[in-house]
């Protein structure tokens, strides 16, 4: 017998209603372009609560017992999970109190609080604050709320497959981030189980691809660290029910880097008006970087989330800017005399790119004396216009050091 079914998820589906807001799943004519096949955007970063977390939380609580609600529950996250669980639980009128490491965002925690949930701050890291969950639990009573590897989380996260068949009935691919699994989990099982002709894939970051290291070793696979933009997929071991799951009906599970994310997150807001976290963006990053070779497909690509920091932002679009050719460092040294600066800008002038800052120092006892060191930070139209800017700086004797 399945561990999920296609009934659970259908049954989880009814018990949605009124909470979770079927999505949009918009076409997008730019990305179909670029990627050569017609792109559609399932849009759980409009979701309640930002992210499609709050189907899973909300499908395990409701399916909880009189007295298990009446302890109350609780749950360790420091994003998505933590506001899923804690707006659920105020939905049905239930206490929820949420472990979150000390370091995590402020806004994450306001908004957490602000969905009605107690939340403790312990550990440096989510294993520490995942000890202090389950010492809360065993002190107080309280159920804990897995974050994906539970049948319930897993059917409840199944009902955005069951949405996507139901706009677009003749998909040929769905693609999902993977973090611990829950999502591509039930996804799976839901469009697998409606039609086992649909492709399905998940994509992890290549510095967090626990579930990759697992299929690679026939067994779960706990990894010595994660480090990604894409913090809500940073994951160092998946469940054993979602490996099970996954295992048996996802076609491929491929892995993007961090630029690659980088660069779909800005895409996706200069191109598509759409605030997504890393996560999300990892689906987009791996069809557009041909990690998947697929042609003339009607595609549907999840993007998860859009609860990302404001203060990573600015950092995430000058990575993206940078891959895109559309952003330039570099540094040049000068003759310490009157009009120098002066010409280097002309130069740069005459290639058409627009000057973001300029740092001229003269002081710095590693320069040479009767010299001065210039960095300078361009906005580019491509990699093209980057190629074209150093040849005719280097045409004019500039020698170009710390290019990036």
């Amino acid at each position: 017998m399945a561990v999920v079914s296609l009934e659970d998820i259908k049954t989880a589906r009814e018990k949605l209603k009124g909470v979770a807001i079927k999505t949009d799943l918009d076409k997008s004519r730019t990305f179909s372009k670029m990627s050569g096949n017609e792109v559609y955007l399932k849009l759980e970063n409009l979701q309640r609560t930002g992210s499609f977390k709050i189907r899973g939380a909300y499908n395990k609580i409701s399916n909880l017992t009189e007295a298990e609600k009446k302890n109350g529950v609780v749950a360790a996250s420091a994003g998505n999970h933590a506001q899923g669980v804690a707006l659920a639980a105020t939905q049905m009128g239930i206490k929820s109190t949420i472990v979150m490491p000390e370091g995590a965002p402020i806004g994450k925690i306001n908004a957490t609080q602000g969905y009605g949930a107690d939340v403790i701050l312990s550990g440096e890291s989510y294993d520490e604050a995942h000890a202090e969950e389950e010492r809360f639990a065993k002190e107080n009573g309280a159920t804990i709320i897995p974050a994906f590897n539970d049948p319930d989380v897993i059917a409840g996260q199944g009902t955005i497959g069951l949405e996507i068949l139901e706009d677009l009935p003749d998909v040929d691919v769905v693609i999902t981030p993977i973090g611990g699994g829950g999502l591509l989990s039930g996804v799976a099982v839901a469009l697998k189980e409606s039609n086992p002709d649909i492709e399905v894939i998940g994509v992890e970051a290549a510095n967090a691809a626990c579930m990759s290291e697992s299929m690679k070793q026939g067994c779960l696979a706990n990894l010595d660290k994660v480090e990604t933009i894409a913090d809500g997929i940073a994951v160092k071991c998946p469940g054993d029910i979602t490996y099970k799951i996954i295992s048996e009906y996802v076609d491929h599970i491929v892995t993007v880097e961090e630029e690659e994310i980088a660069h779909a997150i800005s895409l996706l807001m200069e191109r598509a008006k759409l605030i997504v976290e890393g996560a999300s963006a990892t689906t987009l990053a791996a069809v557009l970087n041909d990690k998947i070779n697929i042609q003339g497909k009607k595609i549907a690509i999840v993007l998860s989330g859009g609860n990302i920091d404001l203060d990573m932002i600015s950092t995430i679009i000058d990575r993206g800017m940078i891959k895109a050719g559309r952003r330039i460092s570099f540094e040049t040294s000068l003759f310490d005399k009157p009009g120098a600066l002066r010409d280097l800008l002309s130069v740069i002038s005459e290639t058409g790119a627009n000057v973001i800052s300029v740092t001229h120092d003269r002081l710095t006892p590693e320069i040479s004396i009767k010299h001065a060191q210039v960095q300078v930070s361009l906005e580019t139209k491509n990699s093209e216009h980057v190629k074209e800017i150093i040849k005719t700086l280097e045409n004019h004797d500039y020698e170009i050091k710390g290019l990036k």
